[in-house]
């Protein structure tokens, strides 16, 4: 595959409190849970990473975290010619800024100035909680094909699957043209219902009843990024109030695209179908 995965830089978010997994999270971050022996969960967005060949990844990490920098210290070591890297970025107090990180954006826009000291076209974003195998470097081509200011990674979810994750909508050229967080009510499901008419273009069974859900996997131009969290807009790390009206500006991205990944990767329907946010998986169980 044909893809420039040397203009991409990969963040990895570290997660909160995961109150949802306790006692697995009494002593540690949810991303270093472990998994399958010495393996934790964080392993699989890095191996998915590396296999893609992006191979510049930070760890953005905040609470529990001693337990996952040390596994990624003693794990991942680049020689010095590759340019490889993954690299821990904690959370930390300045002389202009004393709050921790107050969500995912927040913490992407505290590290900015260590994220444009690389030269990338995109940013990738990744949950470090998840379970799946991917290969990015498809999203990328899809992305840099269809010109798209964002990009989401979406599966189709059933009905009962839907009310644990974000939901979203898309119109006929795949732009996501709304998002509701964890729909109960089964209006607003069937609302958010996937049109048949798609089912052909995102390759899914023409027999089903889908709605697509967020795998926290985002895409973003580098521009994008820039202009949405380096600007004069409120930040959540602040005391102010937000604006009472909302605000127009040319500074807001213009095409979002929403694309399923079911049968994009070069291995078995069966081998995808394990995707899991830990988030909702084990705390179930």
């Amino acid at each position: 595959m044909s893809v420039n995965s040397s203009n991409v830089l990969s963040v990895i978010m570290g997660g909160g409190q995961g109150t949802r997994l306790f006692p697995l999270t009494r002593d540690r971050s949810k991303p270093a849970v472990p998994l399958a022996g010495k393996y934790r969960l964080v392993d699989i967005p890095i191996s998915n990473c590396i296999n893609s060949g992006l191979k510049r990844i930070y760890l953005l990490t905040q609470f529990n975290s001693a337990s996952l920098h040390r596994h990624i210290s003693q794990s991942y070591k680049f020689d010095h010619f590759s340019g490889g890297f993954v690299e821990i970025l904690a959370a930390e107090q300045t002389f202009t800024d004393m709050s921790w990180y107050q969500g995912t954006a927040d913490a992407v826009r505290k590290n900015l100035l260590h994220f444009l000291n690389h030269d990338f076209d995109y940013l990738l974003i990744l949950s470090g909680d998840q379970l799946y195998r991917m290969d990015f470097r498809q999203i990328i081509a899809q992305h840099a094909d269809s010109g798209a200011d964002i990009t989401i990674a979406t599966i189709p979810v059933s009905r009962d699957q839907a009310e644990s994750l974000g939901i979203m909508e898309i119109n006929k050229e795949l732009r996501i043209t709304r998002f509701v967080e964890k729909p109960k009510e089964k209006a607003v499901q069937d609302s958010l219902r996937l049109d048949p008419a798609l089912f052909g273009q995102l390759g899914l069974e023409a027999n089903g009843d889908y709605l697509l859900a967020s795998m926290g996997i985002y895409l973003f131009n580098r521009d994008v990024i820039l202009k949405l969290l380096d600007n004069s807009l409120i930040s959540a790390s602040t005391s102010s109030p937000p604006p009472s009206k909302p605000t127009t500006s040319t500074l807001m991205f213009s095409k979002v695209i929403g694309r399923t990944w079911e049968r994009s990767v070069p291995f078995s329907r069966r081998t995808w179908s394990w995707w899991r946010s830990c988030r909702a998986s084990i705390s179930s169980t």
